[in-house]
């Protein structure tokens, strides 16, 4: 069996709320409940590698395992880029570029190694930690990016939200519209989930003085978490998203 799900509007539901909450979760371990930074990064980081580890041991795609995998990794990922931003006081057009590249480098290395980007034949130890590595930088790039453009750029969270849905929607266009390649689409869409993600998380948790919605960190973490965990349960029972190794 294949170690990641089929790509279905629930996917994308799922992938989107799981980038939320990476933003706020991250916020609210590290700032509301006072844990700093830097315990929060090893916290959550230490969380996320069990969580590869059973993932990468699991003998086929479990929803449960998988999603789990997804929210910490989300998490993880906002964190190094908060570390160096707030941390460290590196730009956010410095961090946007540098994962850029390394996200561009991961992809490079997977494909001259196994000659597809497809997440339709995750089938071997070592083409799914080329997966996981990518996802990983995706949420970093991504948290940079969102940030960049709401804060940096001062276009506001929901002014980056539009910006982000709208690359989106014309990713979508150029993929069933005139046919754009399925892989490649793909990725852009699933890059661009993140800072659409982030965007949304600020939106709703940040203050109405910051430009939010004012729901807090925590409203909005439990909500989104509730949320996730109703799609994942279903996603376990019914199945629907396992793709059999015949069609990897």
């Amino acid at each position: 069996m294949n170690k990641v799900p089929e790509v279905t509007l629930i996917f994308w539901a799922i992938k989107i709320l799981s980038t939320t909450v990476g933003e706020t979760a991250a916020d609210l371990l590290s700032i509301r409940l006072d844990l700093g930074l830097t315990l929060t990064s090893w916290v959550m980081s230490v969380a996320f590698v069990i969580a590869l580890f059973f993932q990468l041991r699991a003998p086929r795609y479990t929803a449960p395992l998988y999603w789990t995998t997804v929210v910490l990794i989300s998490i993880v990922g906002t964190l190094i880029s908060d570390n160096l931003v707030d941390g460290m006081g590196i730009s956010l057009v410095t961090t946007s570029m540098a994962f850029g590249f390394i996200l561009a480098g991961v992809f490079a290395a997977w494909y001259s190694s196994e000659r597809t980007l497809s997440i339709h034949s995750i089938v071997t130890r070592r083409r799914e930690l080329f997966y996981w590595a990518a996802i990983l930088f995706t949420f970093a790039m991504g948290t940079s990016v969102g940030d960049l453009l709401a804060e940096s750029m001062d276009l506001g969270y929901d002014q980056a939200l539009m910006v982000f849905a709208a690359m989106i929607g014309v990713v979508a266009f150029l993929r069933y519209g005139i046919g754009m390649n399925a892989i490649l689409s793909f990725w852009l869409a699933y890059i661009l989930t993140r800072p659409l993600g982030a965007s949304l998380g600020d939106l709703l948790a940040k203050p109405v003085l910051a430009g939010g919605l004012g729901w807090g960190t925590v409203t909005t973490s439990l909500v989104f978490l509730a949320v996730i965990l109703f799609a994942v349960s279903y996603l376990a029972i019914r199945k629907p998203d396992e793709i059999p190794l015949n069609q990897a």
